[in-house]
């Protein structure tokens, strides 16, 4: 298929078009460069990128599924990065986007794309922020990652979305200390889900007097899509006020950043690997390894 084909077809919205340019670009195909060129730069700006993270078990990918249904009520175009664990002999998704969001599959208005984390501990693989860019692209006002819920080892959604937010739900209050000292203090939402049971109350509490009254925290039932409406109305008011200040063109700008650095290593990788398997590492430190390779590196190319 030619590229300028494929671009029409995905600023159509054409899924399959979606589909099939994500996946050039994330095998690092040749016309992937070509194909984020031809990307609609408004569609780019005027979309958002919220960032869905938080531990297992505090229901995000029903809280997903209740933004979703709460979005296409509006007639609002959306698509979603379901993060799954790598395979750890292909490196693809374990989990499939069908099994995540059933409900939304026959609607041609949600985009739903599952990547693998590819085995890095911050949660999104290299080509997160390419995918996120394509869906943009294709018409979708707001995109939504969810990752595979790690907690606190998620680090890198915070710096590819525009807004993130943790869900939280009762039962993991024990934990909050620990996680505020990390990531606690880089999302932007705090979301106590499953409101309705016991703890919840205790949740709100051990979240912190300074976090609560802020406005930051909000409260959802998502099987029941209670509170939906009022959590889009804090992400979009928070939209506003980003871009207001320009912190969201910060963001962006260090987002790209971070993203160079990943594709580079990316694509570094083979190379590493080649020069580390042709090493003595028998009787040697592999930290000592790593700093002999990088001293080469260094001095041919510094």
């Amino acid at each position: 298929m030619e590229i300028s084909s494929l671009l029409k077809r995905l600023h159509q919205g054409d899924a399959r078009a979606v589909a099939r340019a994500i996946s050039l670009v994330e095998d690092q195909g040749q016309s992937g460069p070509d194909i984020m060129a031809g990307l609609d730069p408004k569609r780019l700006e005027t979309s958002l990128v919220v960032g869905i993270t938080g531990p297992p078990g505090a229901g995000k990918s029903t809280l997903t599924a209740s933004i979703v249904k709460a979005l296409r009520n509006e007639k609002t175009r959306v698509g979603i990065i379901a993060v799954d664990p790598s395979s750890p002999l292909t490196g693809g998704a374990l989990l499939g986007d069908r099994i995540r969001m059933m409900e939304h599959t026959l609607d041609p208005d949600v985009v739903v794309r599952s990547m693998a984390t590819r085995g890095r501990l911050g949660g999104l693989c290299a080509a997160a922020g390419a995918a996120v860019r394509i869906l943009a692209a294709s018409g979708c006002r707001l995109v939504l990652i969810e990752t595979v819920g790690i907690g606190q080892s998620e680090m890198d959604i915070a710096t590819l979305a525009d807004i993130t937010m943790m869900v939280l739900a009762p039962g993991f209050g024990d934990d909050i200390q620990a996680m505020k000292a990390g990531i606690l203090e880089v999302v932007d939402l705090l979301v106590v889900n499953k409101a309705d049971q016991p703890g919840a109350q205790k949740l709100l509490l051990d979240l912190g007097r300074e976090a609560t009254s802020s406005g930051r925290v909000l409260q959802t039932v998502a099987r029941e899509d209670q509170g939906i409406i009022r959590l889009l109305d804090a992400i979009f008011a928070l939209e506003q006020q980003l871009r207001q200040d320009n912190t969201l063109q910060i963001r962006r700008q260090q987002a790209r950043q971070r993203e160079a650095l990943d594709w580079t290593l990316e694509l570094l990788k083979p190379f590493l690997r080649q020069q580390i398997n042709s090493s003595p590492t028998a009787n040697n430190d592999p930290g000592e390894i790593a700093r002999q390779l990088a001293g080469r590196i260094i001095a041919e190319h510094g």
